[in-house]
């Protein structure tokens, strides 16, 4: 199997379908999270709705560049949640999360291997490797925050 398949794999493991590195993925932790459930606040910590709005920031970012656009994407802007007010709006923010996974899996897929070795954006970002597994454990670290949560707020 080729690097970029075994990435995409990776990829949708933590966010869609996957059981194997932490027999949970986001899909499966925000099913059943209701809007005020999301966007209740713990002590300082983030809420669900924050840190699900914050990994899609990124991916939906490196969307743009793997499509050939520029890195937009700024680290301070990556909390700035709009107000989550409504069931409908909670469910509208994951369901962008599954499209933009789903979609950076796809363009990951049809990336070549030797893409992997090349400069992300600018050298002093690394390679694409080096980002897309950046993302992978990103996503696995915020992961872990919301399972925590969501056992505070039971």
């Amino acid at each position: 199997m080729s690097t970029t398949l075994q990435l995409a794999k990776r990829f949708r493991e933590v966010l869609l379908d996957g059981l194997w590195i932490a027999n949970t993925n986001f899909k499966d932790q925000l099913s059943g999270v209701t809007w005020e459930q999301a966007t209740t606040r713990i002590g300082s910590l983030n809420t669900i709705a924050m840190l699900t709005f914050h990994i899609d920031y990124y991916i939906a970012g490196l969307i743009n560049v793997f499509e050939g656009g520029d890195l937009e994407i700024r680290d301070k802007y990556s909390f700035d949640l709009p107000p989550v007010e409504s069931q409908e709006q909670w469910e509208n923010l994951k369901n962008k999360l599954w499209n933009d996974a789903e979609k950076f899996a796809i363009l990951l897929e049809q990336m070549p291997d030797s893409k992997m070795n090349e400069s992300f954006v600018d050298e002093k970002y690394g390679t694409y490797l080096r980002n897309i597994d950046g993302m992978i454990e990103h996503c696995y670290y915020h992961l872990g925050q919301i399972t925590l949560i969501r056992k505070l707020l039971s």
